[in-house]
């Protein structure tokens, strides 16, 4: 049963409560993202427990593993215009930035009899998705609500992701001030204000708080890993070992530091670099690329070094390890969010509740 990630269902219950706690105490409710695992129902069936809102997801195929989970489903990617028919049968809300969408979304919501709820996502400078124009937005919104089918509940914004621009007071100021002009100029009311992702937990961590009005956040990376993401600061009293992968060793050899003969392209077409360090005793695990990165890998036997590896092997360097491995032994890493990712989408790697 390796490779495995093992997942500690207490450890992310216990980081959920925490961190949903933390916003509710300022009036702000959480959308759990679902994405990092896959929309795996035994993870989400524990974040609603913790008292999510919302279960997000940025893939269709990830909200419909957890249909049968009684809470909103919130569509996190910008929704394909070819899926449309699929966002507004499984998808309760969806974020958007593109009124063809939109109008594609209120067709066939209009054919299954049925209202699909919009989030209007701005741009605050991150550059991601987003309309970034004032004009856009109003004149977008004023076609939104002649939509039938549709129902405008909010606006959002996305920062951090793309161009690593921190939440601040300022720019999400400047989010609650077009919510206030949006209901002004249309006589409505908008129920949602997503002020974005862990990013803005920094906010809450440094005591200058997240502005009133904003009413929403979507969390994932700081459930799993209990850090915000602006600056990447751990979180107190929460654990970032939630998700841990297992590897088994199938070879243990001495061998050069530097391989042997003229150097060319690996299998990923890069030109590796070596460095001399003598003979060293190297293990291979059966775990590759194909499956995570090796940037995305901390052993947790800190004597250990990752040397490279390829589609199917990873290649470590155990020469100065006090454990004295052998064929069969099994070897931990602590896995980043890339990590975590990447593990959990591959179908080669086995998933243990623990």
């Amino acid at each position: 049963m390796y490779p495995r990630v093992e997942i500690s269902l207490d450890k992310i219950r216990h980081n959920a409560e925490k961190l949903i706690a933390l916003c509710n105490d300022s009036g702000i409710n959480v959308a759990a993202v679902t994405k990092v695992f896959c929309g795996m129902p035994e993870i989400a069936k524990v974040l609603v427990e913790s008292g999510a809102s919302i279960l997000a997801d940025s893939r269709i195929e990830n909200l419909k593993r957890m249909q049968s989970i009684d809470i909103p489903k919130l569509l996190l990617r910008l929704p394909m215009i070819s899926q449309a028919s699929e966002v507004v049968k499984f998808a309760d809300i969806s974020l958007n930035s593109e009124l063809d969408t939109i109008k594609a979304l209120s067709k066939k919501a209009i054919e299954k009899s049925i209202v699909h709820n919009v989030i209007l996502m701005i741009d605050l400078g991150d550059l991601r998705e987003g309309i970034i124009d004032e004009k856009e937005i109003f004149q977008n919104v004023g076609e939104i609500l002649k939509l039938e089918g549709i129902n405008l509940i909010g606006i959002g914004t996305n920062l951090t992701c793309y161009g690593g621009v921190i939440p601040k007071q300022e720019n999400l100021n400047h989010l609650i001030n077009i919510k206030k002009e949006i209901e002004k100029k249309f006589s409505i009311r908008l129920e949602i204000v997503s002020g974005g992702n862990s990013s803005s937990l920094h906010l809450l961590q440094c005591g200058e708080g997240i502005p009133k009005g904003i009413n929403q956040l979507r969390l994932g990376e700081s459930i799993v890993l209990g850090r915000e993401t602006a600056y990447g600061n751990r979180i107190q009293d929460t654990y970032e070992d939630c998700f841990t992968l297992i590897t088994e060793i199938v070879e243990i050899k001495e061998k050069p530091s530097l391989p042997i003969g003229e150097i060319g392209m690996d299998a990923f077409g890069n030109k590796p670099v070596f460095q001399d360090r003598g003979i060293r005793k190297r293990a291979i695990c059966a775990i590759g690329k194909q499956d995570v990165s090796t940037d995305n890998i901390v052993p947790e036997d800190d004597k250990i070094s990752i040397l490279g590896g390829s589609s199917d092997h990873l290649i470590i360097d155990i020469t100065d390890s006090s454990s004295s491995y052998k064929i069969g032994d099994r070897v931990s890493f602590k896995l980043s969010y890339g990590g975590i990712l990447s593990t959990l989408t591959s179908e080669y790697v086995k998933k243990i509740f623990v």
